[in-house]
């Protein structure tokens, strides 16, 4: 790697997210100890399962007494439900989160008790399923995810640790319209963090070729995706010692420094 392509890595990086609403987000210290430009732009939209379409699951939602929430948007449409069946949901029910952060979103909805609120220590599939594993014999799980994007990692736990569970579809994804965003600019490194996000990856640029461009997936089912479209990865979360997509870039670019 020459010293003008390693300048070139850490110029401009799209986060295929919306932009964070505190100006003390992390991924801004990110940008202002790297000299980097950060983008925003969602690559993906939610759209919410009116109740009307969601009897047709036939679940009943308080029949359930854990709950799996791997986003401040599950956790937003589980409640939008609730209010919409008229579903009252027991006191006793325990939440099982995949961080911290989503964990502590619950506050928005519920008085929160830790001793039924649980969720992994570092932000891994695998540190969730450890806390569900204590409870998985006298709980039946509901699964709140979006009509075309489950983790399978959690769904094959599920099924294969024999738990009583349903899936809830309560919203679905679909592309961004982002085209004119990835024709105007020519990004160094595009950060993706879910199956979806690939998708409309190429659903806006359907010839679209890396090229020199690196990409950072997060999490397991959106690696998959990436390479199954043919990308090559270079910055990968969450790991051990990158628990989050900011950590993994910031080992990323402290080590091109280095070079």
């Amino acid at each position: 790697m020459t010293k003008t392509e390693e300048k070139k890595l850490i110029q401009k990086i799209l986060i295929t997210q919306p932009r964070p609403e505190s100006e003390k987000s992390p991924y801004f210290e990110l940008a202002r100890k790297h000299s980097v430009d950060l983008d925003f732009y969602p690559f993906i939209k939610l759209e919410a399962i009116p109740a009307r379409d969601f009897r047709k699951q036939k679940i009943d939602i308080t029949a359930y007494s854990a709950v799996i929430l791997t986003s401040r948007n599950a956790i937003d449409h589980f409640f939008r439900m609730c209010e919409e069946m008229k579903a009252s949901i027991s006191q006793d029910t325990k939440y099982f989160c995949i961080t911290e952060a989503v964990a502590l979103y619950l506050q928005k909805f519920i008085l929160y008790r830790k001793r039924k609120v649980f969720y992994g220590a570092d932000g891994t599939n695998k540190s969730m399923l450890d806390a569900m594993n204590k409870h998985k014999s006298n709980e039946k799980f509901l699964y709140v995810c979006s009509e075309n994007q489950q983790d399978n990692e959690i769904v094959n736990w599920l099924k294969g640790n024999s738990c009583e569970h349903a899936l809830a579809f309560m919203y679905r994804s679909v592309s961004s319209d982002v085209k004119e965003i990835l024709v105007k600019n020519n990004y160094d490194v595009i950060c993706l963090f879910t199956p979806s996000g690939v998708k409309s990856l190429f659903d806006n640029l359907p010839k679209f070729k890396q090229n020199g461009t690196l990409i950072g997936a997060f999490g397991n089912n959106t690696m998959k995706a990436a390479e199954d479209a043919g990308l090559q990865l270079t910055i990968k979360a969450p790991l051990p010692q990158a628990p989050s997509m900011v950590s993994a870039l910031e080992q990323f670019l402290s080590t091109a420094k280095k070079k």
